[in-house]
């Protein structure tokens, strides 16, 4: 939890410190120049690669990230920490009562396994900063800080919530090989769903996601997609071997993270030029022509 809130902060931080505060959007041969009015001017230009590709709703999302990241740092002290098992609780585990799919993993058990997928988990929290190094998204650095802990925190609901109200025990508790005591353990009732695919998941593929968005024509993105569903299938199979999740856990954790990452910025594309609220009108003049873009609110 500590480390989370860190790295939270942290790259809230860097994000902050390394964005911009020119907002001007390039597109095609024009340039549109947004103020604070509802009127935007298009002009022509030689620079044809900047956009402003995000729109954040400051009424909805900042509360939303606020209360997502709060939830998540809150329930992970009530999930981490909950009652430990008897040893008659633990002995009286049934794998019969595991469906035929989850079954298998009850076998499972890796120390190494467990600190490898740590490193997963622990490197994907401040991944997104390497985006910093694009000079296209460091201009928006707050803002798309601002959509990565917003993904994060809504992952980190869906996860803590359902471990929160729901004691599934991981496989290695019924693995009698593994010492009594680690069995016994209160986050050995989490195994419902993979809080570590999920996480790796969301950091993964919203870096793919926010890339894409800003280089649509870059021939790199899909390597991108690639590494991110790499990165995520791995942590899942370490988290496999580690005994700390049946198969079911893991694949609906990849579909948690993979969906929020890819998501959460979708839904904050800038859809300026699909906008029924929108007109536009020629401007030609002996030292002023382009177009004129008006916005009703």
């Amino acid at each position: 939890m500590k480390s989370l809130a860190v790295c939270c902060l942290v790259f809230f931080t860097f994000f902050s410190a390394r964005a911009q505060n020119d907002t001007l959007v390039k597109t095609g041969d024009t340039s549109v120049y947004v103020t604070d009015s509802a009127t935007f001017h298009f002009q022509p230009t030689h620079n044809h690669n900047e956009t402003e590709v995000y729109t954040i709703k400051k009424g909805v999302d900042i509360p939303l990230t606020m209360a997502g990241v709060g939830w998540t740092l809150y329930a992970f002290t009530k999930i981490y920490n909950k009652d430990t098992s008897t040893t008659a609780q633990i002995l009286a585990l049934n794998e019969m009562n595991i469906s035929s799919i989850n079954g298998w993993a009850i076998d499972k058990y890796s120390e190494e396994a467990f600190k490898a997928s740590n490193v997963f988990f622990y490197g994907a929290m401040p991944l997104p900063l390497v985006l910093l190094f694009d000079k296209s998204i460091r201009k928006d650095g707050v803002k798309v800080g601002l959509l990565y802990l917003e993904a994060m925190g809504i992952t980190g609901i869906l996860y803590t919530g359902s471990a929160y109200i729901h004691d599934k025990y991981r496989p290695y508790a019924y693995n009698p090989e593994v010492p009594m005591a680690r069995r016994k353990r209160g986050g050995a009732k989490n195994s419902f769903f993979a809080g570590h695919v999920a996480l790796v998941g969301t950091s993964t593929f919203f870096v793919a996601k926010v890339y894409s968005d800003y280089h649509p024509e870059s021939k790199i993105k899909w390597l991108l997609y690639s590494a991110a569903g790499l990165a995520t299938g791995a942590t899942g199979y370490l988290r496999h071997t580690a005994g700390e999740h049946f198969p079911t856990d893991i694949l609906i954790g990849v579909g948690v993270g993979t969906l929020t990452g890819i998501l959460v910025p979708h839904f904050h594309k800038n859809k300026l030029f699909k906008n029924p609220n929108l007109s536009i009108t020629p401007q030609l003049g002996t030292n002023n022509y382009g177009f004129s873009l008006a916005y009703r609110f």
